[in-house]
């Protein structure tokens, strides 16, 4: 049978060994093996679920406890991480509530380095905050949701070389930092002061704050505060409120008002913050008014230049580290001025950008620009540039440049003009770039267009050196004489001459006077082919009509032709020699001697016409310009022409009435000039005559003048002697 064959093959290894008796239970079945990653997760999930409970429970003893055991490590934990003493002499609380950290501190003081004038730099009777845990642990700038501040005590004092500050914690080796006030959304703050001190920019303050119940139902309350101060030395007060409406806390906005008087000077602040102290994105309106713009800058510690009473209105907000001044439009003196400003501090160091324009600007209010008195051009008008210096007039600009406070902060300016308000200097497109990088002031460039001619130049002012280096490099392009000089005398209709000019000087001293007073350089300006005419017109003591008329001919009927002439003068440590000054026309060549001195602003020139042609009745006799800056002379009836005068009376008396005649015959041996050393403005020595011959009748670019800019009795009797030939007086 097929069962009993299957029987046969099955052999005793196919049968189990019995390891037990019958009552013996089965083996349990194998667990399966536990993968590494389940393990891990495990592991991790049982740590996190340790750390959370860790976290409530600390939640719940601070919270429980109001974190009061922690009173202890809190001082001296943050007297080590700030290098301060900290002490809180009552109440001490510091836990989430729920999530919000709160801190309360009771009689709680926060000294003041040694070198401070104060002992602590904050001390209140209470402090009661709420926190944002997120900003306080993440974020680069605190939130306080909310503070309430009782009888507060805050220091904000600079130390005398304005290199540290109390509010700049830790190391007090490490560079200051500027004041970074914690984002407020709202406050109650009472019987509070604040204290500012700045000795390096003269400015004390002392703010007092307090919260009042606002009467508009629409606001939670109004913080007001007031205050007095002084900026150097000149008193000012300010007043303000910040207005919280009760939607704060959920987004809702500020309203700021603020007021502060200097003297004459009035700022108004008005518009909405997003919070108490959150300026970023505020929407303000700031209108200030004041005799003296520099005046408002000096708060910031900016030097700028000086102007007339000023009015200026514009937009304010802040964005980023930038404070932006938009939409600015104004009136300085009786000139108008638009565009934006922004204030912003890169690099830790306070830059001003700023885009101006002027659509006419009074020449009376260049003055203030380049140091003249903003309050004597206000009452006096133009003469109010003109002082009396030991009894001589003085014209150049005596103001210091203020070294120490450009130093302490970058300008960049570009500042256009459209037209300038002046009756005998007819300027016009007026563009300036102003650049000041630590200390090195650059106007480069700075153009205008006058008569029809283009003025270019570049200015360098160099504070990183004391005294304060300048350099001039002031180029004139050609310009027609007529319009130029239209209302000195020339006649428009008869001239076509043109004037062109380099000024290349360079100079040490703290004001343009100064710099000046030390110079040494070039000036050059140069007379091209062309006529000039001019009409006999008395318009002040320094006429170009009447100088040229008794110059040549006593009385001009025809336009005096030019083939090319210059006038150019060497200066040497603050004395101007002419170097040449030679003209050639078609029928005389005009010569120059003496100089002019940018030390006491005098003038003593000499001017003469000798004729290429056989003339009778030739005065042949300096014409000179004496004087200073402010009030020049014509000296045209010359102690020389009064010598020949005499001369002409003996040989009249002695001859015959014909001898006398000699006295003034001009035998017409003037030398014609080439005009090509005259046309590239070389010096004396290399001007020449159209036979190639050196001249040896053109200055040469000295003076012989002492240390005060006068020439002695010896040099002036010599310099006469070779100017004027034979005669000696």
């Amino acid at each position: 049978m097929e069962s009993a064959v299957t029987l046969d093959r099955v052999t005793d290894t196919d049968i189990p060994a019995k390891t037990g008796g019958p009552g013996d239970s089965p083996p349990p079945p194998a667990k399966p093996a536990r993968h590494p990653s389940s393990a891990a997760a495990a592991a991790a999930l049982s740590v996190l679920v340790t750390i959370i409970g860790l976290i409530l429970l600390a939640w719940l003893i601070l919270f429980v406890t109001k974190g009061r055991f922690l009173k202890g490590t809190f001082e001296r934990t943050v007297s080590a991480a700030t290098q301060r003493e900290v002490k809180v002499a009552g109440d001490f609380q510091l836990y989430l509530n729920p999530f919000n950290v709160k801190f309360l501190a009771e009689g709680m003081t926060i000294s003041n380095p040694e070198w401070a004038s104060r002992p602590y730099f904050f001390e209140s009777k209470l402090i009661d905050t709420r926190i944002a845990t997120w900003s306080l642990i993440f974020g680069d700038k605190r939130r306080i949701n909310w503070l309430q501040l009782l009888n507060g005590n805050i220091d904000l004092e600079w130390d005398a070389r304005s290199r540290r500050n109390t509010w700049t914690f830790g190391d007090p080796d490490k560079p200051a930092k500027p004041l970074d006030l914690p984002l407020i959304r709202a406050a109650i703050v009472q019987g509070t002061a604040v204290r500012y001190r700045d000795p390096l920019l003269q400015l004390a303050a002392d703010i007092r704050i307090d919260t009042v119940q606002a009467r508009d139902t629409r606001f939670a309350n109004a913080i007001r505060f007031s205050g007095t101060g002084t900026m150097r030395d000149r008193p000012f007060t300010l007043s303000g409120s910040l207005l919280s409406p009760n939607e704060t806390v959920v987004g809702g906005r500020n309203q700021l008002q603020l007021a502060a008087a200097a003297g004459e000077t009035r700022l108004a602040v008005s518009g909405t913050l997003p919070g108490a102290t959150e300026i970023e994105g505020a929407d303000l309106r700031m209108g200030v008014r004041g005799p003296n713009i520099s005046l408002l800058f000096d708060f910031l510690g900016v030097a700028v230049p000086d102007t007339r009473a000023y009015r200026i209105d514009s937009d304010l907000t802040k964005a980023g580290g930038e404070w932006r001044f938009t939409r600015l439009r104004g009136m300085f003196g009786d000139s108008d001025v638009a565009g934006r400003l922004t204030i912003s501090m890169p690099r830790d160091r306070l830059k001003l950008d700023a885009d101006l324009a002027t659509r006419t600007l009074d020449i009376v209010d260049i003055g203030p620009f380049i140091g003249y008195d903003p309050q004597r051009l206000e009452a006096q008008g133009g003469s109010g540039a003109i002082e009396q210096v030991g009894g001589t007039p003085r014209l150049l600009p005596d103001a210091p440049l203020r070294v120490e406070a450009i130093r302490r902060f970058d300008a960049h300016l570009n500042y256009k003009v459209a037209t300038v308000r002046a009756e005998s200097f007819p300027v016009s497109n007026i563009e300036m770039t102003l650049d000041l990088d630590r200390s090195l002031l650059k106007l480069s460039p700075l153009t205008f267009d006058v008569a029809q001619g283009h003025l270019s130049s570049d200015i360098s002012i160099d504070a990183r050196r004391s005294p304060v280096f300048t350099e001039y490099d002031i180029r004139l392009s050609p310009t027609p004489m007529g319009l130029l000089l239209a209302r000195f005398g020339a006649e428009q209709a008869g001239t076509t001459g043109t004037i062109k000019a380099r000024v290349q000087m360079s100079g040490s001293g703290d004001s343009i006077r100064q710099s000046l007073a030390t110079s040494n350089g070039r000036i050059a300006v140069i007379l091209p082919k062309g006529s000039f005419w001019t009409r006999n017109i008395q318009l002040s003591e320094l006429d170009i009509g009447t100088f040229v008329t008794k110059m040549f001919e006593g009385k001009l009927k025809e336009p005096v032709q030019i083939n090319c002439g210059l006038i150019a003068f060497s200066v040497r440590d603050g004395i101007a020699a002419a170097d040449p000054i030679l003209i050639d026309t078609r029928k005389n060549v005009m010569l120059g001697r003496g100089g002019f001195s940018f030390r006491n602003e005098s003038l003593d020139l000499a001017f003469r016409a000798d004729s290429k042609k056989f003339s009778l009745f030739a005065g042949q006799s300096p014409v000179g310009i004496g004087g200073y800056f402010a009030k020049p002379g014509i000296d045209a009836i010359s102690p020389q022409l009064v010598g020949r005068a005499g001369a002409g009376l003996g040989l009249g008396i002695v001859a015959s009435p014909l001898a006398s005649v000699l006295a003034f015959v001009d035998i017409g041996d003037a030398k014609a000039t080439a005009c090509g050393p005259i046309l590239s403005g070389a010096t004396a020595a290399a001007q020449r005559t159209t036979k190639g011959e050196p001249r040896d009748d053109v200055g040469r670019g000295t003076t012989a003048k002492s240390e005060d800019g006068k020439r002695s009795p010896q040099a002036e009797k010599k310099q006469r002697r070779k100017f004027l030939g034979i005669f000696e007086f």
